[in-house]
């Protein structure tokens, strides 16, 4: 399957007090149309970072990418003028962003927030129509009384109809590439299906890829075709969907999945965890991340892990894998 979006060793740095320190290091990855990529891991792994980098939206003058490209029909993101970036931004790269009450502009309605999309990447339309295809799009994604939606400002609105909003205003040029950055943060068990529905019956309407930003493994389980662990700002391990939950070979995997609640084992029966804590910009090892934590590290752990190839399209970024493969 051709790729749509491909990643080879990205590297961004911010620059800190204390000096530059490389947040996201040697991360490659690849999504093909009508696919979905997750990334995950815990807070602070690199995962919003990697989306931002993607579409030139990180902080200055603190975050810059360091190294790597990013092909994107031809074209490295990475490597774009602001001219050329503001024309796929919005338009053939679209992204959800976590927290819609921040992203949402809370002095305009909904309706001039989203008809401003279409005046920036569809300037042939007039205004008549802009205003109808805000509304069809608000019908699209199950906004009730749309039309009365319109004229509504954010506050007025529940957290899920804002997050449709924003999913809605991410679409309205139909992207062949949508980031979605924990959409469902927030949001109650039935607003996220509804929304993980959503976002999936949008996408096989269009064909559109999908990178999905969470720590939520049950909604990578739900929505994902390919999976990409990170850690600490690097690589871990990456396969198919079914790899992962079937045969997870790296031990931070292995430590997410063993945490996830079973309903099988007996009441208040404590959750297994990982000792330790990710270590900060400042502490930062040379070689394996995970070592200090890791109940199998060794001396070898001391050099940084290659992504070594454990099957079809499974890569895993550990020295000691092999050990415990079925």
């Amino acid at each position: 399957m051709t790729a749509l979006l491909t990643v080879d060793n990205l590297a961004v740095t911010f620059s800190t007090e204390a000096g530059s320190f490389r947040v996201v290091d040697d991360v490659s990855f690849s999504v093909a149309a009508g696919q979905t990529l997750g990334l995950v891991g815990e807070s602070g792994c690199g995962k919003s970072v990697t989306a931002l980098s993607l579409l030139g939206l990180l902080p200055r003058p603190t975050g810059r990418v360091s190294g790597g490209r990013a092909l994107f029909q031809g074209l490295d993101l990475l490597a774009l003028s602001t001219e050329q970036r503001y024309r796929i931004r919005g338009n053939k790269i679209a992204m959800i962003f976590q927290e819609p009450m921040t992203a949402l502009n809370p002095v305009h309605t909904v309706g001039r927030q989203l008809m401003e999309v279409y005046e920036l990447h569809r300037p042939e339309l007039n205004k008549p129509q802009r205003r109808q295809a805000a509304l069809a799009m608000l019908q699209q994604v199950g906004i009730p009384e749309a039309e009365a939606r319109l004229g509504s400002y954010p506050h007025q609105l529940s957290g899920g109809m804002r997050q449709r909003v924003m999913i809605a205003m991410a679409l309205a040029c139909e992207p062949d590439l949508l980031i979605c950055d924990e959409p469902t943060t927030a949001l109650d068990v039935t607003i996220q299906a509804q929304i993980l529905h959503l976002i999936k019956t949008l996408q096989q309407k269009t064909g559109m890829a999908v990178i999905f930003i969470t720590h939520d493994l049950g909604v990578v389980a739900q929505v994902c075709d390919q999976v990409l662990v990170m850690y600490a700002g690097r690589s871990a391990e990456q396969a198919g969907v079914f790899d992962i939950f079937e045969y997870p070979l790296h031990p931070y995997t292995q430590g997410l999945l063993s945490a996830i609640p079973r309903l099988g084992k007996a009441s208040k029966t404590p959750l297994p965890t990982i000792k330790g804590q990710v270590p900060s910009l400042e502490e930062q090892l040379a070689g394996c991340r995970f070592a200090n934590r890791c109940p199998h590290a060794s001396d070898v752990c001391e050099r940084q892990p290659a992504g070594e190839r454990a099957g079809e399209g499974h890569q895993v970024w550990c020295h000691h894998w092999r050990e415990w493969r079925r």
